[in-house]
């Protein structure tokens, strides 16, 4: 990393992180798609732009950078080698989605109980290849370097995990794959990147969800007939590039009231960029307002997109109704998507819904800032779905 120092601007920091990928993994072919060279150059434009970067920042951007661009190079080994790979099917993914902190990811750890479903795990999202048999998880280095990850996260914000609990071996999000092709929320959440909000939120997203696609099919390459469950809100956002390239999708669209998800989120964003950035650069108030653009413009957007594609394809859920009975509610989408529903699905879910109630890892403890900005702003979002107002 030392020919990074050397260079005078981040954005030159361009060619030598494709040769350190090279150099580490042996791999040379970074793919016939070149469009994730625009999303790496505007981020790295972004950096010199504003950097707000504290000490760990500065030695985890690289590294971060580095790891894409090399699990670029080893997926396109994998097709390369394996050419039938990208032939196997992705039928009617299943896809969990909606505005943040509206309760997803407890429904997404819900519905990964069903047996005959597969889906992202997060240590497997985080480094990409065929699933390996669940006994040989525990020693698989690429476990063990993930799950040694996510407890240091832990140990240096323990708030995080009573915010957001991620586990190696749980179900995990898209937004590593999305980074593949430098275009996801991980770096706008993690620090403040106005230059690359500005592109990103209206860049051609097809070419992500093509490699995301790909990365499905290598993923569970040995259980290629086995359906997916998805979860990620970011993909409400690009839904018209989502349903481009998995246009039989079926789409659970989760709900809550904005005003009480919105303070959340900054909460959680406030508490993220500690990890990377200086203390004075971050201003709640600034996150609050710029996420709630974000989100707000992408709800409309997503409610723009569904009206092009038949209703059977999305079921509503609202936070209320989850809590009150998670299970009758994934039994309910599964019903309207023609899913099979099996008792050991059902049994299944119920012990994990028992075993794992609300606020487990504790309680997420936020102010409820800016409610009546919040509802105008969703204004729409909420009439459209008659969201609750809490």
């Amino acid at each position: 990393m030392e020919r990074l120092q050397q260079c005078k601007k981040y954005v030159d920091w361009f060619e030598p992180l494709h040769t350190i990928a090279s150099e580490q993994t042996g791999l040379s072919d970074f793919g016939a798609d070149k469009s994730y060279q625009t999303g790496l150059r505007v981020m790295l434009e972004a950096l010199d732009d504003y950097c707000d970067l504290n000490e760990m920042g500065r030695y985890a951007a690289p590294l971060r950078l580095v790891q894409n661009l090399k699990q670029r190079l080893l997926a396109e080994q994998a097709f390369k080698n394996n050419p039938a790979i990208l032939e196997q099917q992705i039928e009617k993914p299943l896809l969990i989605t909606g505005i943040v902190r509206t309760g997803s990811t407890a429904l997404h750890y819900l519905m990964a109980r069903d047996p005959d479903r597969q889906h992202l795990e997060y240590w497997l999202a985080d480094n990409p290849m065929p699933r390996p048999s669940r006994d040989e998880w525990a020693d698989h280095p690429n476990f063990v370097s993930t799950k040694a990850s996510l407890e240091m996260m832990y140990e240096t914000s323990p708030k995080l995990k009573a915010i957001h609990f991620l586990n190696a071996a749980w179900p995990g999000e898209c937004g590593q794959l999305l980074s593949q092709t430098f275009t996801d929320d991980y770096w706008p959440g993690v620090r403040s990147t106005p230059h690359y909000n500005r592109w990103y939120e209206h860049c051609d997203m097809v070419p992500t969800y093509t490699q995301h696609k790909k990365l499905l099919q290598w993923i569970g390459s040995n259980e290629p007939d086995k359906p997916w469950l998805l979860k990620y809100p970011v993909h409400m956002r690009h839904l018209k590039s989502f349903l481009r390239v998995y246009p039989d999708a079926r789409v659970i669209w989760t709900h809550r009231d904005p005003a009480s998800i919105m303070s959340s989120y900054a909460s959680m964003m406030e508490v993220l960029r500690g990890l990377s950035v200086r203390p004075e650069t971050i201003d709640r108030n600034e996150i609050l307002h710029e996420q709630m653009e974000i989100w707000a413009a992408g709800a409309e957007r997503a409610m723009a997109v569904r009206e092009q594609y038949p209703e059977a394809q999305f079921y509503d859920l609202h936070f209320a109704d989850f809590v009150a009975d998670p299970v009758a509610q994934v039994q309910k989408a599964y019903q309207q998507f023609g899913f099979d529903w099996t008792p050991e699905c059902e049994a299944a879910l119920r012990q994990w819904s028992d075993d794992n109630p609300q606020h487990k890892h504790g309680k997420h403890s936020h102010s409820r800032d800016q409610l009546a900005l919040s509802k105008e702003r969703f204004a729409s979002y909420i009439n459209r779905f008659s969201v609750q107002r809490t």
